[in-house]
């Protein structure tokens, strides 16, 4: 089982970036998916979730509430993290990860966001 993310990259303070973290096999069909992230000495934060299926379920850290946007596509076997109106503190490596029955088993390696002021 692999997670692979990508989408990350060097945006100036107001920018977007869409990053994509693609599911091999049919994990994710079944999952939960998650989108954490992890700034240089500070600990790994939540982020933004969605549930598995059809993905009714959806909620945002209060630090990306109303900028980020979390979907995914079960065909494609990929989620998505939409993210508008970045800010310098978003600085980070994003890393999703799957839950399965609801438990976080898998995670992906990663992608560096960086934001410029």
């Amino acid at each position: 089982v692999q997670l692979q993310a990508s989408g990350g990259g060097l945006v100036q303070a107001g920018g977007s970036l869409r990053l994509s973290c693609a599911a091999s096999g049919r994990l994710l069909v079944a999952s939960d998916m998650y989108w954490y992230r992890q700034a240089p000495g500070k600990q790994r934060e939540w982020v933004a979730y969605i549930s598995s299926g059809s993905g009714d379920r959806i909620g945002y850290a209060d630090s990306v509430n109303d900028r980020f946007t979390i979907s995914r596509d079960n065909v494609k076997n990929t989620v998505y993290l939409q993210m508008n109106s970045l800010k310098p503190e978003d600085t980070a490596v994003y890393i999703c990860a799957a839950a399965p029955g609801g438990t976080v088993r898998y995670w992906g390696q990663g992608t560096q966001v960086t934001v410029s002021s």
